[in-house]
C-alpha cells in the first residue's frame, strides 16, 4: 500500500467527533502549553484586582454583613496616617509661620528684649546722656512692643520708614510723629549724626501714646 493510500485509511478511521476524555485529554494537552502559563495573572495582579475589586465595593456600597463598619474604619485609619505622614515630611505651610516678636529681628540687629527691657535700657541711657543709644533703644522698643500687640508686623528685612508706614496704616493719626521718629532713628544709626534729648523725648512720648491707643484697623501690618 502506498503512502496516500495508508494516510487516506488512517484518516478515515479517525473519529471526526472526539469522545469526552478524548476531548479533555486534547485540551489539557493544549493549555499545557507554556504560552498559556504566561498568560495566566500571577499572585500580584490577583493581589491587585482583590484591592481594587474591594474599593470599588467600599464606594459602590456593594459590602454587606459586618463589612460596612470595619471597611470605614480602615478608611478612616488610612486618612489619619497620610495626614500625620505629611504633617512629619512637609511640616506647616511656611508662609502662615510667623517668628515671635522677642525672636524677630529688629532693623538688622537680632534683639531679643522685650519691649520692657527695651524701654528700661533706654531711659538708663538717656539718663547717662548716651542720647545716641537712647533714641535706637527707645525706637526699638516702640516697634517692640506693637509687634508684641500683633498690631504691626516686624519681619527681618523691615527698615524704619517701613515700619513707620506700617504703623501709619494702623494709626493714622500719628503718620507725621512716626516719620519724625523714623528719621531720627536714621540720623544717629546710620548717618552719625548726634542725637538730642529733645528727639529723645518725642519717640517716648509717641512710643507711651501708642501704647495707650486704639488701633484704627487692628490687624492691619
Amino acid at each position: 500500500m502506498t503512502a496516500p493510500a495508508i494516510l487516506t485509511h488512517v484518516l478515515a478511521a479517525a473519529p471526526l467527533t472526539p469522545d469526552r476524555d478524548d476531548a479533555r485529554e486534547w485540551a489539557e494537552r493544549e493549555l499545557s502549553d507554556p504560552r498559556y502559563a504566561a498568560a495566566e495573572p500571577n499572585l500580584l495582579d490577583r493581589a491587585a484586582r482583590a484591592v481594587v475589586e474591594f474599593i470599588g465595593g467600599l464606594f459602590n456600597g456593594q459590602l454587606s454583613g459586618d463589612w460596612g463598619p470595619v471597611a470605614a474604619i480602615i478608611v478612616a485609619v488610612i486618612v489619619a496616617v497620610l495626614l500625620v505622614a505629611a504633617l512629619l515630611i512637609w511640616g506647616r505651610p511656611r508662609r502662615t509661620a510667623r517668628l515671635p516678636a522677642a525672636t524677630t529681628p529688629l532693623f538688622g540687629d537680632a534683639d531679643e528684649r522685650t519691649a520692657a527691657d527695651l524701654r528700661r535700657d533706654a531711659a538708663a541711657a538717656a539718663s547717662a546722656g548716651a542720647w545716641n543709644d537712647a533714641i535706637v533703644l527707645r525706637f526699638r522698643a516702640l516697634a517692640r512692643g506693637l509687634a508684641e500687640r500683633t498690631l504691626v508686623e516686624v519681619s527681618a528685612g523691615t527698615t524704619v520708614h517701613g515700619f513707620a508706614r506700617r504703623t501709619a496704616r494702623v494709626f493714622p493719626a500719628e503718620s507725621h510723629r512716626m516719620d519724625a521718629a523714623a528719621a531720627a532713628f536714621d540720623d544717629v544709626r546710620y548717618l552719625r549724626r548726634p542725637g538730642s534729648e529733645a528727639a529723645y523725648l518725642a519717640i517716648s512720648a509717641l512710643d507711651d501714646d501708642l501704647a495707650r491707643a486704639r488701633p484704627a484697623l487692628a490687624g492691619v501690618s
